[in-house]
């Protein structure tokens, strides 16, 4: 039996479970985006965490999905180093790996495609 995970229907039914008021299947499905690569999900795990008090946890997902090319991480991560909850190495590390991520996603399409984008707006 041949399962294919999609990272965006995991992320879409973990937000229906969440407003429905069922947060652990929230959290299943946000779960199941994120191993697949979902760099929002993996950054709402983060938030999760954070207002559980699991710290540790919290970083570790923001730091995954900054990794991914996740700007709201990133932002996240910014806010414990003011905080004093991530230290200088692990910011520049991480900072380091999201401006990776984000050079290799970049091309002459998709820039001409954000071009676009930005002038029908």
């Amino acid at each position: 039996m041949l399962v294919v995970v999609c990272s965006k229907a995991h992320n879409r039914l973990s937000d229906i479970y969440y407003e429905g008021g069922a947060p652990k299947k929230a959290k299943f499905h946000w779960e199941a985006a994120a191993m697949a690569g979902h760099e929002v999900a993996r950054n709402t795990l983060g938030g999760l965490e954070n207002n559980y008090g699991n710290i540790e946890r919290a970083l570790m997902h923001w730091i995954i999905a900054e990794s991914a090319g996740g700007y709201e991480a990133m932002h996240e991560l910014r806010i414990g180093f003011e905080k004093g909850f991530v230290s200088r190495e692990s910011i520049d590390s991480s900072l380091a790996a999201y401006n990776s991520s984000c050079a290799e996603m970049r091309s002459e399409a998709r820039d001409a495609a954000i071009r676009i984008m930005a002038e029908a707006d």
